[in-house]
């Protein structure tokens, strides 16, 4: 291994087995909270040392996901305050980014699962492999140790480089590309778990689940697996333009929300206000017996909006069934009617990301079975802050959104 202090420019790679001292990154400060068009900045930064159990991998395409604009924002969570939490060092800026495809270019000398030059998907999902939890036979995703790479924990996907724990590497499908690989984890791993953990509510031929968001990234890989379980997708999107782009995926059909107004708290609600969110929340319900053709809720909800739609999921959930909540993308307080949860016997479970095991089985679905790809826009590096502002906007987001860090034409 060589280590230069040259500085190689944004888009280009240093020959295999170089090792710059440092690299570009998109940086978040404290001082920039606020809009990503200004939170975000391209900084030079030192390249990290690694551990014995480590992987430096030069990233070659990264994955546009929410939680970097909470980042920006600094809230819900400060960043900022947070870094070096997860035993790094402690900085005074943040690198975000929690999905990634790259090349192996350093390993730690304990690292076995991967060497220098092999073609890796990172997983966000870190934990400290020591942990007494986990030790004991805890689950990792379990662990107080448990964290996100790129928001919880600093070193994320927007650089040149990142630091990542072995585990975290899984090998790249040779039929995926970059950008394909890049956005595929953080979603596809997501909804595996939201689909399969829970074995009581695991996904089963025939169930019809309904799915949030159906055109959005998590919304669009939740759709083909859904199909390729056998499930009955149904989805809830703003417009025809997306329910269409859901059914080209394999939705059976979709509810469009903006023709219903019951959405928000129902707390507080007089006599009038409840009959009239009954009525709506009824009249959404029936949507899906007619997609679907036949008195059947769903048992499975996919959620993530949270505040505006957890009252309405919990109360089409079929008895039995699960609203499964990976977000909160309208807000992180909600109210439900506790009638419809205990009466039924359903379930409200949060979910967090996912394994790597979670991610080999969501790549072995795509090895099966027919996916469509579903990166809809691919972003240079200069247009990264951009990326996340067209987001954080949202009306015409279809798919998934990369940043494309090295171009083909330099691999």
């Amino acid at each position: 291994m060589i280590i230069t202090d040259k500085i190689y420019s944004a888009g280009t790679l240093p020959p295999l087995g170089t090792i710059p001292e440092k690299m570009h990154a998109w940086t978040i400060r404290s001082e920039r909270f606020g809009s990503p068009l200004t939170a975000f900045r391209d900084e030079i930064v030192d390249i990290p040392a690694l551990r014995p159990d480590e992987v430096l991998v030069a990233n070659i395409s990264a994955g546009i996901n929410y939680n970097a604009i909470w980042a920006a924002r600094g809230k819900p969570k400060n960043v900022i305050e947070a870094n070096g939490t997860y035993g790094d060092a402690k900085q005074d800026f943040h690198i975000c980014g929690s999905e990634a495809a790259g090349i192996v270019y350093a390993v730690g000398d304990e690292v076995t699962n991967v060497k220098v030059g092999d073609h890796v998907i990172i997983s966000a999902s870190k934990y400290n492999k020591n942990c007494p939890f986990i030790l004991n036979g805890g689950e990792p995703e379990y662990s107080p140790s448990y964290h996100m790479w790129g928001y919880e924990g600093n070193w994320g996907a927007f650089s040149q480089f990142s630091k990542v724990s072995d585990y975290q590497c899984v090998p790249k499908p040779e039929s995926m590309d970059w950008d394909e690989a890049a956005v595929c984890c953080a979603t596809g791993t997501t909804v595996n778990r939201m689909l399969r953990h829970w074995e009581e509510n695991r996904i089963r031929e025939n169930d019809v689940v309904l799915i949030w968001g159906g055109a959005g990234g998590l919304g669009s890989s939740a759709i083909q697996q859904v199909r390729a379980y056998g499930g009955i997708p149904v989805a809830v999107v703003s417009s025809a333009q997306r329910g269409e782009y859901c059914i080209s995926l394999g939705a059976k059909g979709y509810i469009d929300r903006t023709r219903y107004t019951h959405w928000g708290n129902i707390c507080g609600l007089d006599e009038a206000g409840v009959r009239q969110w009954s009525l709506q929340a009824a009249r959404f319900r029936n949507e899906i017996y007619t997609i679907v053709g036949k008195r059947v809720n769903p048992m499975i909800v996919v959620e993530h909006p949270g505040s505006d739609t957890l009252a309405t999921s919990l109360f089409v959930c079929a008895g039995r069934g699960m609203v499964v909540l990976c977000g909160a993308t309208t807000g992180h307080t909600a109210s439900i009617d506790l009638r419809h949860l205990w009466i039924y016997q359903k379930r409200i479970q949060g979910s967090h990301a996912g394994s790597a095991d979670d991610l080999k089985e969501y790549l072995r679905l795509r090895r099966e079975h027919d996916f469509i790809p579903s990166v809809s826009r691919v972003y240079s590096w200069d247009e990264l802050p951009q990326a996340h502002a067209d987001m954080e906007r949202g009306s015409d987001l279809m798919g998934k959104y990369a940043v494309r860090i090295v171009p083909d034409d330099v691999l």
